[in-house]
């Protein structure tokens, strides 16, 4: 498992945004960067900047990944016919992490990882303990009885400051759900504004 090196709300402060929309995070109480120089007026960002501004932070929202797993999503997604932007969003939210943070089944995006890695979910009743595993429309991702108890479960279950968006049809009752189809960037409820023809442009130019 990768392990994440950054805590992630340092994330939140490094793009001066609630990345996702947490309650507890520091930016909701400063807005400014952290460090001694946080506080320094910002200098205009370059178009690079911009780019690598958006890559950074939609590959920080799924859990930080490492460059080489971001980067091998968008190869693929440049792949695929159709907008590469839109192929990269459904290729990340296809994940079954990604899947199991917004079933509601977990409180964060990192916790979903750890949740999946520890072996708590099946995917059409097989275990599945790989985070990036991609789960295909229908299928039905479901928590194994004897980890259906755990707190985690029922924290994030009602928790209020989200929901669980129409392409996952969730029941909380039997801890199960299914993946009704592959989002696009507007299904997809990001509590920030996410660019990913920037990211394309990133990649394309650099």
């Amino acid at each position: 498992m990768t392990k994440r090196t950054s805590a992630k709300y340092k994330l939140d402060r490094r793009m001066g945004e609630n990345i996702w929309g947490r309650p507890k995070s520091p930016v909701n109480r400063r807005e400014y960067g952290p460090g001694q120089h946080g506080q320094r007026r910002k200098a205009k960002i370059s178009d690079f900047g911009l780019q690598l501004r958006a890559k950074q932070k939609l590959k920080g929202y799924y859990g930080d990944l490492t460059e080489k797993q971001f980067k091998r999503i968008y190869l693929e997604a440049a792949r695929v016919k159709g907008d590469t932007g839109e192929n990269l969003i459904g290729l990340l939210e296809r994940r079954l992490d990604a899947v199991v943070y917004r079933a509601k089944f977990v409180v964060t995006m990192f916790a979903a990882r750890q949740f999946v890695n520890h072996g708590h979910v099946t995917v059409n009743g097989q275990r599945v303990n790989i985070p990036s595993y991609r789960v295909k429309e229908g299928d039905v991702i479901e928590v194994r009885d004897r980890s259906k108890q755990l707190a985690v479960l029922l924290e994030a279950t009602q928790l209020g400051e989200r929901d669980v968006p129409d392409y996952v049809d969730a029941d909380h009752s039997k801890m199960k759900a299914t993946f009704v189809r592959t989002p696009g960037l507007t299904d997809v409820p990001y509590p920030v504004v996410m660019e990913p023809n920037l990211v394309i442009e990133f990649y394309a130019q650099n």
